[in-house]
């Protein structure tokens, strides 16, 4: 059975809702997924799953999540080899070029590890709305199909 494990940071819920659709997509499919939030989260969980998901927020100018900064910091040293990843989060478009560059970093990290892109990431607008769902259903499908090669 494949299993994955889903990390999310959230100030306004957004992203914990982007979490828990991502989450009940990979139960609908039959994958063994477990959902903790960041600061509650050592990153060497990844090690124990085939599928790793981050869904961040992106603070102010294009800031970390501060609960999660740890976090950030442990996954780029661990050796996710052989994993596949996935980020998606939410943001807002009012900070332009600062949107939702949490999602690029948190990539950048992952790659770092050595661990294998299983979808685009996805930048969400605020809080998911039925098209973002559709998009995150197929993210998770996606992730799920990288996992089976």
């Amino acid at each position: 059975m494949i299993t994955a494990h889903v990390v999310y940071a959230t100030i306004t819920g957004n992203n914990e809702d982007i979490a828990d659709i991502v989450t009940e997509a990979f139960e609908d499919a039959g994958v063994d997924v477990k959902e903790t939030e960041i600061s509650q989260t050592d990153p060497a969980a990844f090690e124990d799953v085939d599928i790793c998901v981050v869904c961040p927020y992106t603070y102010d100018e294009g800031a970390l999540p501060e609960e999660g900064m740890d976090f950030y910091d442990d996954l780029s040293e661990l050796n996710l080899k052989g994993k596949v990843y996935g980020v998606a989060g939410s943001g807002d478009v009012f900070y332009e070029e600062f949107y939702n560059t949490s999602v690029d970093k948190f990539e950048a990290a992952f790659e770092k590890a050595g661990a294998t892109k299983g979808s685009d990431s996805i930048k969400i607008n605020l809080e998911p709305d039925e098209d973002d769902i559709k998009k995150l259903d197929q993210f998770t499908a996606d992730l799920i199909e990288k996992a089976q090669q």
